[in-house]
């Protein structure tokens, strides 16, 4: 029993003592006495980690473009592994692991060197005959320009072919440099080739070994997290990669049947720029579309260079709502909108290599972060699953 003496302090209800730890969740003191809201609190607490998490970035995208090359052979060794891995697989069934590593790989780079020396043969050999067709149809162009609708006056279309010899002359010298860059460019893509060729190989063959190695470095508590994280990010990188070789390879196939049905020059050519083009994604087939477009109007006339043009659309229809829900919705989950920003900012950021990566680096980290996110799920037969470069094996757990 408590007693309370008249003229003393009422004792603080437990009520008052709620309101007032609250109110210091609310509000709280700087070290100046001045009065500081808590969502403030929060929100620089999350600045400064943001202005770190962005420094590092920052510092990341530095290191990277001083080891471009070394990144791209990687990144191309990825892509390489996740295509031929299937291929490898299947003929270790009947040949040694090395025997079936050395067979895909060597047969790939076959393919690939064949239908380059066919294109490069058949230019060579349509030379002549195209070079009469393009200023034929440059004479062709000029005449529909001066008449209805354009009415350009013919003066106009000779002052322009004036400057553009005269801008040819004057920079003679630096379209000279430019091409001797350009070849110094060639030895760095050969080198990049070669080197993402050679990871390949390893990566196929026994990849397996590197990741069980890696899984070894790690901690015990973070050798589950890591593995769930690789788990996904290959998931998505190698569907992401086959899928849009499936996409690219069908708008190739596509765009090849109706430039040699409207007898455009150089279809074979202009069928295999559509294939790599469709590598960057929403706007890779339009420009390569466009290039067979100006081929179409120089060599075939207008007409042929209007169809030209409505085959960009139809292609355009069928890879955005056919292809990519068919092939590619059950690896990549992105809303067009983030595949836009995406593309554009990796274009920016470091060229046609940026506007190739971006996608699946993307698509990467947004399934990772998922992955991380999810409850932890009982690992069932995905002790199979193959790494970035052949099935996982479960690492033996080190005390640390």
């Amino acid at each position: 029993m408590r007693y309370v003496v008249l003229g003393s302090r009422p004792a603080r209800g437990v009520g008052t003592v709620a309101r007032a730890r609250r109110a210091t969740t609310v509000v709280g003191r700087a070290g100046d006495g001045v009065a500081v809201h808590h969502g403030l609190k929060v929100g620089a607490a999350y600045a400064w980690r943001l202005l770190v998490l962005g420094a590092a970035a920052y510092a990341g995208f530095v290191v990277l473009g001083r080891l471009q090359l070394v990144a791209v052979a990687l990144f191309l060794a990825l892509v390489v592994t996740s295509v031929l891995r299937p291929l490898a697989d299947l003929l270790a069934r009947w040949l040694p692991r090395a025997l079936a590593v050395v067979v895909s790989v060597a047969g790939s780079v076959m393919v690939v060197l064949g239908l380059l020396s066919l294109v490069g043969e058949l230019v060579a050999s349509e030379w002549d005959r195209l070079g009469q067709e393009f200023s034929g149809g440059i004479g062709r162009i000029e005449r529909w320009l001066q008449g209805p609708p354009f009415h350009v006056s013919p003066t106009v279309m000779s002052d322009l072919q004036g400057k553009v010899s005269s801008f040819v002359s004057e920079h003679r010298s630096v379209l000279i440099s430019s091409a001797v860059s350009g070849a110094g460019r060639l030895v760095e893509v050969l080198t990049a080739a070669a080197l993402a060729l050679f990871c390949s190989v390893f990566f196929i063959h026994s990849g397996d070994r590197f990741w069980g190695w890696f899984q070894e470095e790690l901690p015990q508590r973070a050798q589950d997290p890591w593995s769930r994280a690789g788990r996904a990010a290959w998931r998505t990188f190698a569907g992401y990669t086959r899928g849009i070789v499936i996409v690219a390879a069908t708008n190739a196939v596509l765009v090849g049947v109706a430039l040699f049905l409207l007898r455009v020059p150089l279809a074979l050519p202009l069928t295999l720029l559509e294939f790599f083009a469709a590598f960057i994604p929403l706007v890779g087939s339009p420009i390569a579309l466009g290039v067979a477009t100006v081929v179409a109007l120089a060599s075939r006339g207008p007409a042929i260079a209007i169809a030209v043009l409505a085959l960009i659309v139809i292609v355009g229809q069928i890879e955005g709502h056919v292809l990519h829900p068919l092939v590619m919705s059950w690896a990549v989950q992105l809303h067009p909108v983030v595949v836009a920003v995406s593309v554009i900012a990796g274009s920016i950021l470091a060229g046609v290599i940026g506007a190739i990566v971006a996608v699946p680096m993307v698509s990467v980290a947004w399934a990772v972060h998922g992955e991380l996110r999810a409850p932890r799920r009982e690992q069932r037969g995905a002790d199979a699953w193959q790494s970035p470069i052949g099935p996982v094996r479960e690492a033996p757990t080190r005390n640390r």
